[in-house]
C-alpha cells in the first residue's frame, strides 16, 4: 500500500477531570503535532497517492477551529474527556468527512485507509486508524 503523510499542529487548552489524570485534571495547555496519512493501493496516472497540497489544506482546515481554543468550551466536545486518543478519532472523523466531500479532489476517492496521529510530546503519541 502507498501512503502520503502531511503534518500540521494545534495549540489548545483543556482539562481532564477524572482522578486518573492527576495534575492534568486542571486546565492546562498542549501543543499537538498532527500527522494525517492517506493510503491507496495504487498510484494515479501522475504517480501520486493524493495531492499533498490539498491534503495539507484539508488538515489545516479541520485544525483551525480548535487552535487556540479551550476544548472544554467546544460544544461538540461537551461532556467528553478530550484525551489525545479521543482527539485523534475526532480529527479522523472530520478528515474522513472532508475526503468524502471532495476536499482532496478526484484522488480522494482512491483513499482506502486514513491514519491520524497526535504527538503530545517527543516521547508520547496516540493515533486512530481505519479503513474508509
Amino acid at each position: 500500500m502507498f501512503a502520503v503523510e502531511v503534518r500540521d499542529h494545534m495549540m489548545i487548552a483543556h482539562s481532564l477531570p477524572r482522578p486518573v489524570f492527576g495534575p492534568a485534571q486542571g486546565l492546562h495547555g498542549a501543543t499537538y503535532v498532527v500527522d494525517a496519512a492517506f493510503f491507496t493501493e495504487a498510484l494515479d496516472d501522475d504517480g501520486l497517492v493524493v495531492d499533498i497540497g490539498l491534503a495539507s489544506e484539508a488538515l489545516k482546515a479541520i485544525l483551525k477551529p480548535l487552535t487556540y481554543r479551550n476544548l472544554d468550551d467546544v460544544p461538540a466536545f461537551a461532556g467528553k474527556v478530550t484525551t489525545t486518543e479521543f482527539l485523534a478519532k475526532a480529527l479522523f472523523d472530520q478528515l474522513a468527512a472532508a475526503i468524502r466531500d471532495g476536499a482532496l479532489g478526484p484522488g480522494g476517492a482512491r483513499i482506502r485507509r486514513l491514519k491520524v496521529t497526535l504527538h503530545e510530546s517527543h516521547v508520547a503519541r496516540a493515533w486512530y486508524e481505519a479503513a474508509l
